[in-house]
């Protein structure tokens, strides 16, 4: 969809781009077709691992921070209204004043909502609507300052950012889940999906913790994680957690995994989560799961592990402890 947004702006000159420069190109996602763009003079900018992965497989020059000087940027909204504001003020930051701001993106990531609010704030271009979404583009400048992404403190004292998975507050499941860890863990754990620590965090009071791996995909999370966790027990890896190798066999794996990349839900991802999880237990390995009660995980964990109880529940979620992985 937003390869035919592409292609259509730059063949109608509704997308002029500069003769020369490097043109950043903020947070696509793994399957955008970025080919109507000069690849030599793209640089693409995504902290989300697997994405990030996927188009530096591809020979694209990738980076976590997109540095100055560009001639343009291209940012593809995500669907946090924080977040999209925050990667415009990067773009206008990125450029020299004046310099062309592309935005793309879906009608069901809030493209209409931004596209009215830009305009109040100085001139933008008419946008062209096409595959359920608009694709425009506006000048850079000092206007957007104020959409910086800003660190905030919530609840319990954590550190946050815009974007991040429950960037408000803790997530309900995970607060189920950490009052549901036992008293006392194995030497070795790992917090698969970690985001920015809220697990962590209660995993490192447990008795018996020498050694915490923080398991996380999405960068900006885990450099929250960094700030709220300063136990020397934690050892922090940026990594896509359903292809990650743990160094040595845990003999816990804690996870509140995704069931969603993007608005729809996607149990697939959850799945993966799971059976990665398996593999990176001990024989005698434990995997403690807060999962939402609707996700098709029983069969996979049955297949997986020769224990499994239910030991705890809300009228939204289910706590599951899985025991003895097989080894198939």
């Amino acid at each position: 969809m937003r390869s035919t947004r592409l292609d259509l702006a730059l063949e109608t000159g509704a997308l002029p781009l500069p003769d020369a420069g490097s043109i950043v190109v903020f947070r696509p996602r793994l399957g955008d077709d970025l080919s109507a763009l000069p690849k030599d003079r793209l640089l693409i900018v995504q902290g989300f691992k697997p994405d990030h992965d996927h188009f530096a497989a591809k020979g694209y020059r990738t980076a976590l921070t997109p540095g100055t000087g560009h001639a343009a940027a291209l940012v593809c909204l995500p669907r946090a209204k924080a977040e999209a504001r925050a990667l415009l003020a990067d773009a206008c930051a990125a450029l020299p004043l004046g310099a062309p701001v592309i935005v793309d993106g879906q009608k069901t990531d809030g493209v209409d909502a931004l596209y009215k609010e830009l305009r109040t704030l100085g001139p933008v271009s008419e946008a062209l609507s096409k595959a359920h979404g608009k694709i425009f583009t506006f000048p850079a400048s000092a206007a957007l300052q104020g959409w910086a992404a800003a660190p905030r403190r919530i609840e319990g004292g954590f550190l946050t950012a815009p974007g991040v998975f429950s960037a408000d507050a803790p997530d309900r499941g995970s607060a189920l889940l950490a009052e549901a860890l036992p008293a006392k863990l194995p030497a070795r754990v790992v917090d698969l999906g970690a985001g920015w620590g809220y697990l962590s965090q209660h995993i490192l009071t447990r008795d018996g913790v020498r050694e915490l791996h923080l398991v996380e995909a999405e960068a900006a999370a885990l450099d929250c994680a960094r700030q709220n966790i300063t136990d020397a027990r934690a050892q922090f890896h940026w990594a896509d957690a359903t292809s990650w190798q743990v160094p040595h066999l845990a003999g816990a794996v804690v996870c509140n995994p995704p069931f969603h990349t993007t608005r729809d839900a996607d149990p697939m991802l959850g799945v993966a989560f799971l059976k990665a999880a398996a593999k990176m237990l001990a024989p005698d390995g434990t995997l403690w799961l807060v999962a939402n009660r609707h996700l098709p995980y029983d069969p996979v964990l049955k297949a997986a592990f020769r224990e499994v109880e239910d030991i705890g529940s809300d009228r939204a979620f289910r706590i599951i402890r899985a025991s003895y992985p097989n080894r198939r």
